[in-house]
């Protein structure tokens, strides 16, 4: 059975702020031992559980934060960008996926909460509901009937779950005071809870079995920062403006929706100027 976790850092055991996730900073460096402590720390419990094959897929900024020389032997470790899928590069080939690291979107409360940082987001949603990447790769990995067993993150991301991977375990390693402090766990009982809902996720998913399925089209809609950036991303075939500061696109199926919101979010990168956005 092969486990894909898909490893952001913005939800990792004691990230609070910009200077603990942006690379080269020396928040950055120490931060790095703790992502990979929660990664190894799940791949712990998913082996224990069953798991005969483990992939990391580094999913945070320059997708190069997991200390391949600290990991877990019986893990391996995807790293770099430009991958077809993104963060969910990979789910093709899983039986199922953990979230780890993850954090809630833009516009809510969460520790570090944001969607696609970058391309200036200040809303996200799928067929009318408040998204955020959590769901947008959830739907992507129905599309491939590969379930979401376990999240790890704050509490709140861990509570948004319930809503977009109701059958999946969940892990708060920290509780949120606000984007920037947090009531943290430290990594040793960070790593024993996590290893324990891993253990479990596997005992769930042994009992469910896979999914069949779940594609079909979906409507997103994103808000901007600003209107050239909404306006920029409306040259996009399929993505109309609809709003000042927002597109909206609809798209044949959940994995194509995330490729077209991945290229918006680009367009809309390469759109804002210094200081302006």
């Amino acid at each position: 059975m092969r486990v894909l976790i898909s490893a952001d850092m913005e939800g990792a055991t004691g990230t609070t702020w910009p200077g603990d996730v942006v690379p080269g900073t020396p928040g950055w460096d120490r931060m790095r031992r703790m992502l990979t402590s929660d990664v190894n720390a799940c791949v712990a419990g998913l082996a224990a559980g069953g798991a005969e094959d483990v992939v990391v897929n580094e999913a945070h900024d320059t997708q190069r934060n997991v200390l391949l020389e600290d990991l877990d032997p019986r893990a391996r470790l995807l790293t770099g960008r430009h991958k077809p899928l993104g963060m969910m590069q990979g789910v093709q080939d899983a039986d199922a996926v953990v979230f780890l690291g993850y954090h809630t979107g833009a516009g809510v409360h969460g520790v570090l909460a944001h969607t696609y940082l970058g391309a200036g987001l200040t809303g996200f949603r799928i067929d009318g509901e408040h998204a955020d990447e959590g769901r947008m790769n959830a739907l992507t990995a129905a599309d491939h009937a590969v379930p979401v067993i376990l999240v790890t993150g704050d509490d709140l991301t861990c509570a948004a779950a319930a809503q977009w991977a109701p059958g999946a375990r969940t892990a708060a390693v920290k509780e949120c005071v606000s984007r920037y402090a947090a009531i943290c766990l430290p990594p040793e009982r960070s790593a024993a809870l996590i290893r324990e809902r891993a253990e479990q996720a596997m005992a769930d998913h042994r009992r469910r079995g896979r999914p069949e399925p779940v594609s079909g089209p979906h409507r997103f809609e994103i808000d901007f920062h600003a209107t050239h950036q909404a306006a920029a991303v409306a040259l996009i075939p399929t993505v109309e403006q609809i709003g000042p500061c927002t597109v909206a696109f609809t798209a044949p199926s959940p994995t194509r929706a995330a490729l077209t919101f991945k290229i918006c979010c680009a367009i809309a990168n390469g759109a804002a100027e210094a200081h302006y956005g």
